[in-house]
């Protein structure tokens, strides 16, 4: 990657982007978030389209931040935040700025509405218990459903997987990329393990296509999108008359999270199953005491910790 004075600005965003992928392996949709925010500052700071980092201030970064809060609502000032310290992660790796630009990006704090942000155990029977198995669209949306629920599987890795991920004879599911960078083996219980059988031998449509999860009508046999998957769980939510703060994906991970603490489930095992590797998010998912969290770790399987 060439990085230099007086970048581009459409240069600077494709050499973030690229670290992004493929330093972090961070998926294209959050990618194409943090290119939006970080992008809006840095045309705002250089309207003329020619990056200088060295002039770059505190005070700039505040200052956008102070804008932001006016226009967005909390959660997606949240992001702008979480872009502009991805962005200036991004500049001191390559030698460009120390840690005071990202240290000055403010936290942003939290609101909390009074609905649920995840699924107690009965809930999430109760949601589980709702789907319907009597259509083609049902049997898919409840195997991608489980996926989530049960294994922790992230949107984009429910789009992503495909049929030569699942490996029946050993009982697992590869995940081969995740945001990580590493990947995982997931095992395949039961019910997940039947609902795919159930999917793929009523439910899937022929097609070339080696995606699990395919579309059944407007174009047959194409991949689904991540809005496929993050509207199939808010129907399902729908139906089974639930109303939650958070919802797709994020929700089920959030659930399954919180229901494995209190079983007992260790930090690590927590930690691996959603393919965490910093410490806050995985306080995010699972509010316990930081020092615990010290001892969480990602091993690639076959790798010993």
């Amino acid at each position: 990657m060439s990085v230099r004075v007086g970048w581009a600005l459409e240069e600077a965003l494709a050499d973030f982007d690229e670290h992004l992928r493929r330093a972090r392996g961070v998926c294209a949709g959050t990618r194409r978030n943090y290119a939006r925010f970080a992008g809006a500052f840095l045309e705002g700071k250089f309207p003329d389209g020619h990056v200088e980092v060295e002039r770059i201030s505190v005070g700039d970064v505040v200052g956008f931040i102070g804008v932001s809060a006016r226009r967005y609502n909390p959660r997606t000032l949240e992001l702008v935040a979480t872009s502009l310290r991805s962005f200036f992660r991004f500049l001191r790796a390559e030698g460009l700025c120390g840690e005071r630009l990202e240290a000055a990006v403010p936290m942003v704090p939290h609101r909390r509405s009074g609905l649920v942000r995840y699924l107690d155990p009965g809930s999430l029977e109760q949601l589980i218990g709702s789907l319907d198995s009597s259509s083609e669209r049902g049997l898919r949306d409840r195997a991608m459903i489980l996926c989530m629920a049960r294994l922790g599987l992230r949107v984009s890795e429910v789009v992503r997987l495909l049929l030569d991920d699942i490996d029946w004879r050993a009982g697992v599911i590869r995940v081969s990329a995740r945001k990580t960078g590493h990947g995982a083996l997931l095992p395949i219980t039961g019910e997940v393990g039947a609902a795919l059988v159930d999917y793929l031998q009523r439910g899937r449509p022929d097609t070339t296509a080696r995606e699990v999860f395919v579309l059944l009508r407007l174009r047959p046999g194409a991949p689904v999108s991540d809005s496929i998957v993050g509207r199939a769980v808010d129907n399902a939510l729908r139906r089974a008359g639930i109303e939650a703060a958070t919802r797709g994906g994020n929700l089920l991970r959030h659930s399954l999270a919180t229901g494995l603490q209190a079983r007992g489930v260790g930090l690590t095992e927590i930690a691996g199953l959603l393919g965490h590797s910093r410490l806050a998010t995985t306080r995010i998912y699972a509010a316990v005491d930081i020092e615990a969290l010290r001892d969480v770790a990602l091993p690639w399987p076959g790798r010993t910790s």
